[in-house]
């Protein structure tokens, strides 16, 4: 009994070798394989062909495309980028608190100009 049990697990194991796994882009993992680089992915069966295929996990970096700028302000800017309209100032330290308060209050008037005349423009 023992060895029939042995002959069928050896002849259904002797079946799963021969199947062929498919790799998307084969050539260029293989030429990274060579190189000694190593890939992550998922090893499913294919529901088409019925083949165990590999397929690489794509593990590029996304690509956030630069923020807009809206208008160059005298002390900094502003920017839009897809969900945030961004303003930025800076200013020396050596002025004092009256001349930075003084400077906040004209940089937040001329942001809100440049604002108006962006939304009426476009």
């Amino acid at each position: 009994m023992a060895n029939s049990f042995n002959d069928l697990h050896s002849q259904q194991f002797a079946k799963i070798m021969k199947k062929f796994i498919f790799i998307l882009n084969a050539l260029d993992i293989m030429a990274g394989l060579l190189k000694g680089k190593r890939y992550e992915g998922v090893l499913f069966m294919d529901m088409n062909t019925g083949l165990p295929t590999f397929k690489a996990y794509n593990r590029k970096p996304r690509v956030r495309r630069k923020d807009a700028l809206v208008e160059k302000l005298p002390w900094g800017w502003i920017r839009a980028s897809l969900k945030r309209m961004k303003r930025f100032t800076s200013f020396p330290n050596d002025l004092t608190l009256e001349e930075q308060l003084a400077i906040l209050d004209k940089e937040n008037e001329l942001a809100k100009e440049a604002l108006v005349k962006m939304h009426l423009f476009n």
